[in-house]
């Protein structure tokens, strides 16, 4: 069976989306956002194509394209639709062995409906999950609810990809308290093209962690 990664963030905006086009880009992966909510001013798919270079018949389309950039639960009703779970239940077929990477929607416990968080599909996939967490002030509190959340669901963690300047103290405090592997650190890149963001994924992460088997 082909691997399948989810990727999530301890918040919204600590990079998950451009790691995610990295990841993609370096696994010779699928991508694939189930809920988009909002667009500002591209969709993810876009920013992964784009930023990973990644053929546009690598890109799946979402289920859900929601219009307003929110909670998809909320975006969901100003779109006038509830998210119908069952639709999101089986993960894309992927030509032969090919990976597929999945990008969530926000942090873990986003609400998909006023019923279901977004943990609760990860949970259903189970499938390894890797935690980005930013470097900045407040990510120690952030990433270790992230992880117990995930542990407490008994979903697979893969490893935490941390992004931004290097902040050593907190990288290694959550990585040790959260008893979760460090899979690296991608920088923040100025500029940020895909030529800048292959090579310093390059320089940060090993491919292979990622296609290794997750810790139970």
């Amino acid at each position: 069976m082909r691997p399948a990664i989810v990727v999530t963030g301890t918040d919204t905006d600590v990079g998950k989306t451009v790691f995610a086009a990295a990841l993609t880009a370096a696994l010779g992966a699928y991508y694939w956002k189930p809920v988009q909510a909002g667009r500002q001013p591209d969709a993810d798919t876009e920013t992964v194509r784009r930023l990973g270079d990644v053929p546009a018949d690598r890109i799946l389309p979402e289920v859900y394209d929601l219009s307003t950039p929110a909670s998809p639960h909320l975006a969901a009703e100003r779109d006038g639709i509830e998210i119908d779970v069952a639709r999101l239940s089986e993960l894309p077929a992927t030509p032969g062995d090919a990976p597929l990477i999945i990008e969530g929607a926000g942090g873990l416990m986003v609400p998909l409906t006023r019923r279901e968080l977004l943990i609760d599909q990860f949970a259903r996939w189970n499938v390894p999950v890797v935690l980005v967490a930013a470097t900045r002030l407040g990510t120690i509190n952030h990433s270790l609810l992230s992880i117990e959340a995930l542990r407490h669901r008994g979903i697979p963690l893969l490893g935490v990809a941390f992004s931004g300047p290097e902040n050593e103290d907190s990288e290694r405090t959550i990585t040790e308290m959260g008893g979760a592997r460090r899979l690296g650190r991608l920088p923040w890149l100025d500029p940020l093209d895909a030529d800048a963001l292959r090579a310093a994924f390059a320089a940060n992460f090993h491919a292979a962690d990622f296609l290794a088997s997750a810790p139970a």
